[in-house]
């Protein structure tokens, strides 16, 4: 999966907060429903998009499926955010003018 993908699929509020109750500890729908006081049904139209872009996957035990978040995922997701913490400390925060090509165009009229 790509990264802006994951990016978007947790860009949801309760879908963020049922990623970080997965990273605690397993849970299932109904424990879901239970802590954040939403339906099941809600809670599995978000649980499928989760599994959709491939950041958690469940496990069945009994008549119930227990839900993790995919190791995988969470490595792409670091190193992405690693990449562009790096990128930000590099990145020149000089006083210098923006350098688009319109400011180019702009100051070469002027010439």
């Amino acid at each position: 999966m790509e990264i802006e993908q994951f990016i978007k699929a947790l860009g949801e509020p309760m879908r963020f907060r049922i990623f970080q109750a997965l990273l605690e500890r397993k849970h299932c729908v109904r424990s879901l429903s239970k802590k954040f006081n939403v339906t099941e049904s809600a809670i599995s139209q978000h649980m499928k998009i989760l599994k959709e872009t491939e950041l958690v996957y469940g496990e069945r035990y009994g008549y119930h499926i227990h839900y993790f978040p995919q190791q995988e995922a969470i490595d792409v997701l670091a190193e992405a955010f690693k990449r562009m913490c790096q990128q930000s400390f590099e990145l020149d925060r000089g006083p210098y003018e923006c350098q688009c090509e319109f400011r180019r165009k702009k100051n070469e009229c002027n010439d």
